[in-house]
């Protein structure tokens, strides 16, 4: 009697841990990333008129490459944008055959007239899916940057730039 309930004990926990493993996906359906979370864009400056924009894309979600725009405030500011990067080819459901990235997309944004001082506000919009199926709407993500006062600005590892006793 005792082996027959330890038998059964241990197919109702294997049937247990299937159904688990089996709703996982289900679970991620019900509890998508927020897409700030899903599409993490961030911008920082180069120098003083380039702007290196980033996307980190969860694993797990993509993003549209016709669905990215970049923006700049003040628009006085200008702002131009190079091509994007080729994505990798995706026969969309809703879109059919498109670009889309996955990990991390980086592009250079030239500054056209920086002002010594001004603030400056980097617009990102884009819209992107999870392989689970579910698509966000366009979003729009901001950061904020000042120039530097004077023509001086951090380089790429964020340094100050070193003094000469002798200029």
């Amino acid at each position: 009697m005792k082996a027959a309930e330890k038998r059964r004990r241990n197919a109702f926990a294997g049937l247990v841990a299937a159904a688990l493993v089996a709703g996982l996906p289900a679970l991620a359906q019900v509890n998508p990333l927020p897409p700030d979370r899903a599409f993490r864009f961030s911008a920082r400056l180069v120098d003083a008129q380039t702007v290196e924009a980033r996307f980190v894309i969860a694993e797990g979600y993509y993003l549209y490459r016709d669905k990215i725009h970049f923006t700049i405030e003040p628009a006085a500011a200008g702002l131009t944008v190079p091509p994007l990067p080729d994505g990798k080819i995706k026969e969309d459901q809703f879109f059919g055959r498109v670009q889309t990235y996955r990990g991390d997309v980086v592009v250079k944004l030239a500054v056209k007239d920086p002002k010594p001082g001004q603030q400056l506000v980097i617009a990102a919009e884009s819209q992107g899916c999870a392989d689970v199926g579910i698509c966000y709407p366009p979003t729009v993500q901001r950061v904020a940057l000042a120039l530097p006062a004077g023509s001086v600005v951090p380089d790429a590892r964020g340094d100050s730039p070193k003094k000469s006793w002798f200029n």
